[in-house]
This record gives C-alpha cells, sequence and structure tokens, in this order.
C-alpha cells in the first residue's frame, strides 16, 4: 500500500470508529506495523489532522473534520467501477445512465495514476445471460415511489399462479442478475412482503402517501431480515 493510500485509510478507520483505536488495532486493520502506524499518525497530526490520542486509551478522530470527496485508493476505484458496471448490465434502464455518468465524471476528474482504472479497468463484470421479463412495470418511477413514500396497487401472481390484488407500501427495490423485486409493506398480509416485478400483471401508482416514513420501513424489515438469519443459523 502507497503510504498515501495508508494515510488516508488511517483517517478513514479512526472516522468509522464508535470507540478510540489503540495502535495495535489500526495497525491489525491495515495489515502493518504498530511503528508504521505510530509515524503516520504523527505526521497526520503535523499536517493538522485533528487526531487526539490519549495513554491507555487510544486514538480519535475529532469530529467536524473532512477530507475532499476525491481522495480515492485504488481498492476504491475499482470497487466504484466494479458497482458500476454491474448497475449498467442489470439495473434499469436510468439507473444504467446514472452509473455510466458517474464513471464519465470520476474518470475526469481524479489524479491521472488513478485514471487507467476507469479506463481500462481490471475488473468487471458479465453481461446477464437471460432477459429480464418485467417489461410491465416501469421500475425506474418505481424507486421513485420507494422513496417518496407513496402507495402503489398491483395485480400480483403468486408462485402458484394465484393472483390477487394488493395495496403495498414499497420502500426499496432490490436487483438480483436476473429478478427485480420491489420490498414493500403489505396492507392485506399487514406484513412485509418481497414482490418479483415479473409478477406483477398490472401496477398503479397511487398518488396516496403511506403513513410510515420509507426510512423506517427498510430499518425494521432489515432488522427482521438480521433476525430471521440469526434464527436460521442457531437453528
Amino acid at each position: 500500500m502507497r503510504r498515501a493510500d495508508r494515510l488516508f485509510e488511517i483517517i478513514q478507520v479512526l472516522r468509522q470508529a464508535s470507540r478510540p483505536l489503540s495502535g495495535d488495532a489500526i495497525a491489525a486493520a491495515l495489515e502493518t506495523s504498530r511503528r508504521t502506524i505510530y509515524r503516520d499518525i504523527a505526521t497526520l497530526i503535523a499536517q493538522r489532522v485533528p487526531i487526539r490520542g490519549e495513554p491507555g486509551v487510544g486514538y480519535v478522530l475529532e469530529k467536524g473534520f473532512d477530507l475532499p470527496p476525491l481522495m480515492l485508493t485504488s481498492n476504491e476505484v475499482e470497487a466504484v467501477t466494479l458497482g458500476a458496471q454491474w448497475v449498467i448490465a442489470h439495473a434499469d434502464t436510468d439507473l444504467a445512465r446514472g452509473a455510466m455518468a458517474v464513471l464519465a465524471k470520476l474518470a475526469a476528474i481524479v489524479p491521472d495514476d488513478l485514471r487507467p482504472l476507469f479506463d481500462d479497468p481490471a475488473v468487471g463484470t458479465p453481461p446477464p445471460r437471460e432477459q429480464l421479463t418485467d417489461a410491465t412495470v416501469d421500475v425506474a418511477r418505481l424507486r421513485e415511489w420507494s422513496r417518496r413514500g407513496q402507495k402503489i396497487r398491483i395485480d400480483y401472481r403468486d408462485e402458484n399462479g394465484a393472483v390477487s390484488e394488493r395495496i403495498a407500501w414499497p420502500f426499496m427495490v432490490g436487483y438480483v442478475v436476473t429478478i427485480r423485486s420491489v420490498m414493500a409493506w403489505c396492507e392485506m398480509r399487514q406484513d412485509f412482503r418481497i414482490f418479483r416485478t415479473d409478477r406483477i400483471m398490472a401496477i398503479d401508482f397511487l398518488d396516496e402517501k403511506y403513513p410510515e416514513h420509507a426510512v423506517v420501513l427498510r430499518r425494521r424489515w432489515l432488522t427482521a431480515m438480521a433476525d430471521a438469519q440469526r434464527a436460521s443459523e442457531e437453528n
């Protein structure tokens, strides 16, 4: 790892920490020596980065410190590039255009030594092998309704072929390689449901807002998924 990247990573590790970190803990996170960390932290402090160290406690990055937004490492560039490639290959058209625009903007303004990682990336994702079959659903609009916290009415066909009408509160759109889905609160079931977009036979985007905030529903759903995963592992 270049020293400039390591200095940046030290700041990132301290920024993400919820408690003071010892030199040993930072060294372990960056896979380097404690002596190197001590030397690098001294350099950062000399450059007026507000790192405070307390004997026997550890290092803390004081609140309010910010970095220029484009101090990216090579790993971060490749992560962004790989993610954007996946979105271009698998997401809806509007989201794919957004991913291409992000790559073009970043490639235009990153330092010269990072530009080849955008122009000729060493990471990639294959195109989808199967065509999506949810052409009746405006997925971009579904994402918008999830952000705005507005209800939808759908005719939904389950795995057994039975069709039912649902009023749902969408809060997240999920993308898998060949399947897209919407996570929502179902008024009929009074519970969370995952609706595959290729099984939505018809959809109406309603003007009515649902009573919960979308972010609250997302957190509740993620918590429920984590609880279910732990229960499965315990059994």
